[in-house]
Parts: C-alpha cells; sequence; structure tokens
C-alpha cells in the first residue's frame, strides 16, 4: 500500500504534515501530486535544513516547488496557516506532540481546528509499544488506546473542537511500514506495535 494511500491526494490543494521531521512524507508525497502544495512542520529546526535545501534546488536538479518546511509548534501555528489546510497529517508522533494527540489537548487541536479549510481531512497515525515504550508512555501519561477510551474519551474531543469523526481502526504491518517517514523505516520490525489510523473532516 502506497504511503500516499491511507488519504486521497488526487486534484488540487494544500497539504501539512505536522511534526514533519525529516520530511519524508512530504517530499516522497510532494514528488507524486504535482499539483498539491505541501508543507511540512516541525519545531525542531535542525531537522528541517536538510529537506529545506533539498526543495529549493532547481526541479532538474531534484527540487521541489510544491514543498517548503517551516519551523513551528503545533500549538503555535503561523497566522499564515489559519484555514488554508485541505489534509493534515500527523504521522508517529512522539514526545509532547504524542501527548498532545493521544490526549487532545485543547490548545492544539484548537491550533489544528484553526489552519483547517472547510472539508479538511485530518489524519493521525499513532504507533505505540505498549512493552518497548512504557517508561515514555508513563512519562508522559499516556493511557492504552483502547476502543473504549478512543470512542468515550478521545474522539469526543476532537468532536468538540470542530471536527467530525470519519473513522478508527488498526493499521496493517504492510500499511503502516510503508508510510513514506523515517519512523514507519526505523519501526519495521517491531512486530508487537500497535499502530491506529484516526481520521476526522471539518464541515464543508
Amino acid at each position: 500500500m502506497s504511503s500516499n494511500k491511507l488519504l486521497p491526494h488526487t486534484g488540487e490543494g494544500i497539504v501539512i504534515d505536522i511534526g514533519t521531521g525529516d520530511g519524508r512524507f512530504v517530499s516522497a508525497a510532494a514528488r507524486a501530486n504535482p499539483n498539491k502544495f505541501f508543507i511540512g512542520v516541525d519545531a525542531n529546526v535542525k531537522a528541517l535544513e536538510k529537506p529545506s535545501m533539498k526543495a529549493t534546488r532547481k526541479p532538474a536538479k531534484g527540487g521541489l516547488p510544491n514543498a517548503m518546511f517551516v519551523q513551528a509548534a503545533v500549538e503555535d501555528l503561523p497566522d499564515e496557516f489559519n484555514g488554508v489546510a485541505d489534509e493534515i497529517h500527523i504521522h508517529f508522533p512522539w514526545g509532547s506532540l504524542l501527548k498532545a494527540v493521544a490526549r487532545a489537548d485543547v490548545s492544539v487541536l484548537t491550533s489544528l481546528r484553526r489552519i483547517a479549510a472547510p472539508a479538511c481531512l485530518l489524519e493521525l497515525v499513532i504507533g505505540i509499544d505498549p512493552d518497548r515504550d512504557r517508561s515514555e508512555l508513563d512519562r508522559l501519561d499516556i493511557p492504552e488506546l483502547t476502543p473504549v477510551f478512543l470512542h468515550s474519551f478521545l474522539i469526543p474531543k476532537y468532536i468538540a473542537a470542530g471536527f467530525e469523526f470519519v473513522e478508527a481502526r488498526p493499521l496493517s504491518h504492510s500499511e503502516w511500514s510503508a508510510i513514506e517517514t523515517s519512523w514507519a523505516r526505523k519501526l519495521q520490525t517491531s512486530t508487537g506495535r500497535t499502530v491506529l489510523l484516526l481520521v476526522f473532516k471539518t464541515p464543508p
């Protein structure tokens, strides 16, 4: 399964990838979808240096005129993003970003809703190994993402923030390991990892 098939990438639009890291997803998706504009956002400016330099090259030398990278925290996204995102992706968040999306931090959900255009699709891919990640999950106070927790707590929080629920389901190993992110590549041998897909949208 291609990494660009979790959500449709046909037609035009602006796609914002939050917690983009080294920008692998943005770069691959921008090459495959020249009619869309991709923005990779990460709080760590160092991680963005290499993909930013590559994107600004001439197209003949691998540049991506339909991609850019921005240093920003998810709870404080630039005002220029207000209402422009036709798709928002958060793939394999970790640390404070994982805590924010897994516990539905109000300031983060408000920020995501602020940048969403009408009929924007929000895609979250969360991968947790309850054994290997236990110390980090305890540190971040992240509970097990059981169906009861998802449907009684997490999903209602996103709905309260202005998103409509579309689906929640586990991804098979072949699906999540094909996502074009460095985290997906690193975790391919992690057989005990549960990877969840959560999809929301904003009203048209």
